[in-house]
């Protein structure tokens, strides 16, 4: 009998262990990143829930615990166009075509300029929800030697104001950095996606050759076009790049990237704790065929205390 009331004791005593187990809430650091639809079949892009996708790390499946779709009252969106000074080859149609485009965004979008000279950067204007003061800001580039436009870039986001909106920048130039070789990753490349990633900021590219990319060594030109697709895809945007030389058209990728801020989503979820990073290599999927998600390689992991903007 004493033997079976130590046992019955022991029970008892582990059992609230086992219970407060059960509803404690799950162990995880709270991340987020923006996500987007980026192309889709249909008539209608299909509106996304949280059973729809899948976030994983190193394979395991991460608990979702929120998907805000970013339109409404949540549609606040701050647009930075950057442009490089360098790339100069028949610009004069294609920013009558970017000044359109200005113009055409929902009042819910500020539109700042900026451009790379000599690959150093120089805010013309703060976003702004002032079309004609954008407008009149975006000239088009005069030309100079390619300099490397990734350290602008960097400057750019880290220079740049968090607050209630998304953020993202649309870069056009030529991605050539005269110092990259091609048996190595390009650094400056790189610290750009830690900063945009870190940041919360997509960046899409239109790449746009200088007047003199005919007489340019194409090794070059390629390394240049590698860099600036790099940097899209791992912070959730696109490239849009067709050969070395200058696009037709820059309407059907501004229309196409239009489309993607009418179609991107706040996704928060928890991941393993870090020491060391506030970066975390994620992967996200959707369950729903026929849909393409872009989404950054990496998830910022929000700080103690911080609050999701």
């Amino acid at each position: 009998m004493r033997e079976v009331l130590t046992a019955a004791c022991l029970w008892f005593a582990l059992c609230p262990r086992f219970v407060s187990g059960q509803s404690a809430p799950p162990p995880g650091a709270p991340a987020q990143m923006i996500i987007t639809l980026g192309h889709y079949y249909g008539h209608q892009p299909p509106v996304l829930k949280q059973d729809d996708l899948v976030v994983t790390e190193q394979g395991e499946p991460l608990m979702i615990t929120n998907l805000i779709p970013l339109r409404g009252d949540r549609a606040g969106l701050e647009l930075f166009i950057l442009v490089d000074n360098c790339s100069s080859c028949e610009v004069g149609s294609k920013f009558d075509e970017l000044r359109r485009f200005i113009e055409s965004q929902p009042l819910s979008t500020a539109i700042g300029v900026a451009y790379i000279q000599d690959g150093v950067l120089r805010v013309i204007e703060k976003p702004t929800q002032d079309r004609e003061r954008a407008v009149k800001a975006l000239n088009a580039p005069t030309g100079s030697k390619p300099s490397n436009p990734f350290c602008a870039l960097t400057d750019l986001i880290n220079g740049w104001e968090r607050g209630s909106a998304r953020r993202a920048v649309l870069m056009i130039s030529n991605g050539i950095d005269p110092t990259a070789t091609e048996d190595r990753q390009n650094p400056y490349a790189e610290a750009a996606i830690q900063a945009a990633q870190r940041a919360g900021v997509t960046v899409y590219v239109i790449y746009h050759p200088s007047a003199d990319y005919v007489s340019t060594d194409p090794s070059q030109l390629y390394l240049g076009q590698v860099h600036l697709a790099h940097v899209a895809s791992e912070t959730g945007g696109e490239a849009y790049l067709l050969s070395f030389g200058p696009l037709p058209s820059l309407g059907p990728f501004l229309a196409d990237i239009a489309d993607h801020f009418a179609n991107q989503y706040l996704l928060e979820f928890l991941v393993r704790p870090a020491d060391t990073d506030a970066l975390q290599d994620v992967t996200v999927k959707g369950k729903i065929r026929g849909i393409d998600l872009m989404a950054p390689s990496k998830a910022r992991v929000l700080e103690r205390g911080e609050r999701n903007w």
